[in-house]
């Protein structure tokens, strides 16, 4: 018999990957060109050509020992010090190789930081609507998760209510911007208000309350939106970073974690998350993903294309009457759910083989999520579906 524990995990399974493979069976069933899936955040671009040229480079011209072999666990230095340069170049910061720890992607990063900083009992805040997965690597840590409710209808993060729900048991807070499920890009104005919450509550308990900053989506804005690095606005920020979206490469896991000098007990820290990256079993990023990355910081994936099926989709949403936020990044739709049951709504959807994503997955209810990463082709031939789906509210 499995753990009590992860019997939980089983029962409450990931509702996206749910949908994911339900659309496969429905494929299967109808044909793929008749079934409609936007329920998983799979890049439909393809990585920059550079990345496969760089690999092949990589594979023909280093050691089979330095590809292959065993390194530092927080990764190799020339690796991490190459980012570190071009995240200085780009944000004007001055990171070095000891700020960096390569991670096997987002997911994992998220997971080394928070086994590297919450003790049993922690508090952890996010803000609603957010990725489903981080109840669970907070409940890896045997942390307490605490959600800020939903700002509608421009999903920034809800102050008021933050800053209420601070105490001197909150050891970290989960940002990501762009935003997944909903696509909005936190304003500067936004991060300064949150920065200023977090100085005064870090004084009035006497404590250390860590910003982590979750930024898989930051290449993938649109209309000229900034998106703030927060390690500029906040001291206490670590930064976890996937090359998922970024180079289109999610089946690759190799991303990094941004820990910047001035982080309160810095050095620590740092010891800590790269003792996690071995004890939770990773042992070590990818080694030949790290140095093709490093030869590939400046391709970047084709945004263009995601910024085409954005405006194709949530201009004939809205003019079927569908209520949607306006993504200003990431590749999602985030969608008011007809007859406000979200679950209800997906049901029905279902039925003109249209695949969504509950928002109650991302503590959310009442609304969907559309991932618009997928061919265009695709998107023009569910108009019809959509369509139906209105007609019946």
């Amino acid at each position: 018999m499995i753990a009590k524990k992860m019997a939980k995990y089983v029962a409450g399974s990931s509702v996206t990957r749910a949908m994911f493979e339900e659309g496969k069976k429905m494929a299967a069933k109808f044909g793929a060109e008749n079934v409609y899936d936007f329920s998983l955040g799979n890049p439909s671009v393809e990585p920059p050509k550079a990345v496969r040229e760089q690999m092949i480079a990589i594979l023909k011209e280093e050691s089979p020992n330095k590809i292959h072999g065993y390194m530092n666990n927080a990764g190799h230095e020339e690796v991490r010090q190459a980012i570190a340069l071009s995240l200085n170049q780009k944000f004007g910061t001055s990171f070095g190789q000891k700020n960096i720890i390569m991670t096997v992607g987002a997911a994992g990063g998220l997971n080394t930081i928070l086994k590297t900083l919450i003790d049993p009992g922690d508090e952890v805040i996010a803000f609603a609507p957010y990725f489903g997965e981080y109840n669970n690597y907070v409940a890896n840590v045997d942390g307490k998760m605490v959600a800020i409710s939903p700002s509608i209808p421009d999903f920034q993060p809800n102050l008021v209510e933050f800053e209420k729900k601070i105490t001197a048991k909150t050891k970290a807070v989960i940002v990501n911007t762009p935003n997944n499920p909903t696509g909005v890009v936190y304003s500067e104005d936004t991060i300064k208000k949150m920065a200023s919450i977090l100085e005064a509550k870090q004084k009035e308990f006497a404590t250390a309350i860590y910003l982590i900053a979750d930024e898989p989506y930051r290449e993938l804005a649109y209309d000229g939106v900034e998106v703030p690095y927060l390690t500029k606005y906040y001291d206490n920020t670590i930064v976890g970073y996937s090359y998922s979206k970024s180079l289109s490469l999610p089946g690759e896991r190799i991303g990094y974690l941004v820990i910047p000098d001035e982080v309160d007990d810095f050095e620590n820290v740092v010891d800590g998350a790269t003792i996690a990256t071995r004890i939770l079993g990773f042992v070590n990023a990818p080694s030949l993903q790290q140095l093709t990355v490093a030869r590939c910081l400046d391709e970047s994936t084709d945004v263009s294309a995601y910024d085409r099926n954005r405006k194709l989709l949530y201009d004939k949403l809205t003019e079927l009457g569908f209520a949607c936020a306006k993504p200003q990044g990431a590749f999602y739709l985030w969608v008011k759910a007809k007859g406000e049951d979200d679950g209800a709504f997906v049901a029905k959807a279902k039925e003109f083989n249209l695949l969504l994503v509950p928002g109650s997955a991302f503590m959310c209810p009442g609304y969907v999520r559309i991932a618009y990463c997928v061919d265009p082709e695709m998107i023009k031939r569910s108009f019809p579906s959509f369509e139906k789906l209105a007609e019946c509210y």
